[in-house]
C-alpha cells in the first residue's frame, strides 16, 4: 500500500510536536489546538472563511461525539452532590468503618472502598465522601494522615480514574481518538489497571508502613470528628430524613446499580449502552431522593442539582474539547468538518502516517510500549490527565499500523499512564483536593507517590510489551 504523504500529514503532525512541547512547559494547549485545525482547514480548502467556519465546526463535532460521557459525568456528580448534602453518603459508608482495625486494615478498606465509590461517582464527589467519614477512623487506628491520602489517591484517581469501567470517559476519549471501539480499550487496559494497581499500591504501603515502623510520620493533632460532626449539620435539611429513611435508601441505592451491573453482564451491554443505563438509575435516584429531602421545594431542587451537575461536567471538559477536535481531525472528523478533502486513496492522516511509518521505521513492540508510556506520562503534566490522553489514541492508532498489532494495548497502555500522572497522582496541582481533605501537602503527597507510580508505570509497560 503506498500512501504520498502531502503538506496535510507533515502539519497534523508538526502540531502534535507542539502539542506535546505545550504540555511539557505546563501550559494549556486551547490555542495551539484552533490554530492547528485552522492550518489544516486553511491548506485543506484554501478558503480563509471555510478555515474559520472549520475551527467552530471541529469544537461543535468534538461536543456532539462527547456529550454523552460529558452528561454522564455531569449526572453522576449530580446525584453525588444530594447524596453528600442528606447525609446517605455517610450511612452507605459507615459499616465499613467496623472493618478498620489496625492501620493496615485502615490503608486496604479505605483504598478499596475509595475505588469502588470513585467507579460509579468518580473520584472528586468520593474524595470528600471519604474524607469526612473515614478519616477520623484511620487516625484513630493509627494510620497517618498522609497514609490516608495515598491510599485515596492510588485507588481513586489511580486505578479507578485511568480503568473508568463504569462511567467509560476515559476510554471514550483514547478509543475516538484511535478508531476503535470503546469495548477494546476496556477489556485491553484491565490486566494493564490490575498490574499497575497492584504494583503502585503495594509499592507505596511498604514504603509506608517501612517510614511509620521507624516512626518518621506522626499523627497530627487535630478533632477531626468535630469537623466531621460540623460538616454533616450544616444543611438543614440533612435532618428532613430520618435515620430509618436513609438506610433504606442507601440500601435502594446498592441494589439498584447491582441490578445495573447484572443486567450489563446479561444484556451484555457495553459502551454507550452500559453508560445510558448507569445514567438513567442516576436520574432516577437523585430526583427521588431530592423530592424527598426538599418535599415541596424538591421541583426547583432538581434544577439546580442538575445545573450544578452539568457545570461540573463542562468545567473538566472545557480543555479537553479543543484538543478532542483537534485529533478528530487525525480521522474521519476530518471528513465532517471540511468535506471530503483528504488526498485520494486516504485513510485518514493518522493512518496514513502509520502506513508510512511502517514502511520507513523499524519499530517493534517495545519500543511502541515504551513511547507510548512516555507520551501519556507527558500529557499528564498539564494535571487534568483526560485532556491529551485523546493524543494517546491518536499515536497508538499511528504505532499500531506501523507494528501490525496491538491497537488496544497501547492505546490501553497510554490512557494508564496520563491519567495516573495527571488524574492525578504525580502533579501537586492535580492532588490539592485530596491533600486538602486530609491535612496534608500536596507537594509531601506527590513525592510519596512518585516512586511507587513510577515502577508501576515500568512493571506495566513490560507487561503490554509481552501482550502485544
Amino acid at each position: 500500500m503506498n500512501i504520498n504523504l502531502n503538506i496535510l500529514h507533515w502539519v497534523y503532525l508538526l502540531f502534535i510536536f507542539f502539542i506535546v512541547g505545550t504540555m511539557v512547559r505546563k501550559r494549556d494547549t486551547t490555542l495551539v489546538c484552533l490554530i492547528g485545525v485552522f492550518m489544516l482547514g486553511l491548506l485543506a480548502t484554501g478558503s480563509l472563511s471555510q478555515s474559520v467556519i472549520g475551527v467552530f465546526s471541529s469544537l461543535i463535532y468534538a461536543i456532539k461525539e462527547l456529550m454523552g460521557t460529558i452528561l454522564i459525568i455531569s449526572i453522576v456528580y449530580a446525584m453525588s452532590q444530594v447524596l453528600q448534602d442528606t447525609g446517605i453518603n455517610e450511612v452507605m459508608i459507615s459499616p465499613f468503618t467496623k472493618f478498620i482495625k489496625t492501620p493496615t486494615l485502615a490503608y486496604w478498606v479505605i483504598g478499596i472502598l475509595m475505588m469502588l465509590i470513585s467507579l460509579f461517582f468518580w473520584p472528586s464527589p468520593a474524595t470528600a465522601l471519604m474524607g469526612a467519614v473515614l478519616l477520623p477512623v484511620a487516625i484513630k487506628v493509627g494510620l497517618p494522615p498522609i497514609g490516608v491520602a495515598i491510599a485515596m489517591n492510588l485507588f481513586g484517581h489511580g486505578i479507578a480514574l485511568s480503568s473508568d469501567l463504569v462511567i467509560q470517559g476515559a476510554p471514550k476519549l483514547t478509543a475516538d481518538a484511535a478508531g476503535i471501539p470503546v469495548a477494546d480499550v476496556i477489556s485491553a487496559s484491565i490486566p494493564l489497571v490490575l498490574v499497575m494497581g497492584f504494583v503502585t499500591t503495594l509499592t507505596a504501603f511498604l514504603f509506608l508502613r517501612h517510614d511509620m515502623k521507624k516512626g518518621l510520620l506522626k499523627i497530627k493533632a487535630g478533632d477531626f470528628d468535630s469537623n466531621s460532626e460540623d460538616q454533616s449539620n450544616n444543611k438543614s435539611f440533612k435532618r428532613i430524613l430520618s435515620t430509618n429513611s436513609k438506610r433504606i435508601l442507601a440500601i435502594l441505592i446498592f441494589i439498584l446499580f447491582t441490578i445495573d451491573i447484572i443486567v450489563m453482564v446479561l444484556a451484555n451491554l457495553q459502551g454507550g449502552d452500559a453508560t445510558a443505563l448507569i445514567g438513567g438509575t442516576s436520574i432516577f435516584i437523585f430526583t427521588l431522593i431530592t423530592l424527598l429531602a426538599y418535599k415541596n421545594e424538591g421541583l426547583e431542587e432538581i434544577t439546580e442539582y442538575l445545573i450544578k451537575g452539568l457545570q461540573f461536567g463542562f468545567k473538566v471538559f472545557a480543555p479537553v474539547i479543543p484538543i478532542a477536535a483537534f485529533f478528530y481531525m487525525g480521522d474521519m472528523g476530518f471528513v465532517s468538518v471540511f468535506a471530503n478533502v483528504l488526498p485520494e486513496g486516504s485513510t485518514g492522516l493518522v493512518n496514513d502516517l502509520g502506513v508510512v511509518l511502517a514502511q520507513t521505521v523499524p519499530l517493534n513492540k517495545a519500543i511502541a510500549s515504551i513511547t507510548l508510556t512516555i507520551v501519556g506520562t507527558i500529557t499528564g503534566l498539564d494535571g487534568s490527565g483526560f485532556s491529551g490522553i485523546s493524543l494517546a489514541g491518536s499515536v497508538a492508532k499511528l504505532f499500531a499500523t506501523a507494528i501490525g498489532s496491538g491497537i488496544d494495548t497501547l492505546t490501553a497502555l497510554g490512557q494508564i499512564a496520563a491519567i495516573w500522572v495527571g488524574g492525578g497522582t504525580l502533579v501537586p496541582w492535580a492532588i490539592i483536593p485530596v491533600a486538602a481533605i486530609c491535612d496534608v501537602s500536596p507537594f509531601e503527597l506527590a513525592r510519596r507517590n512518585l516512586l511507587p507510580v513510577v515502577i508501576g508505570l515500568v512493571v506495566t509497560t513490560m507487561v503490554a510489551i509481552f501482550l502485544l
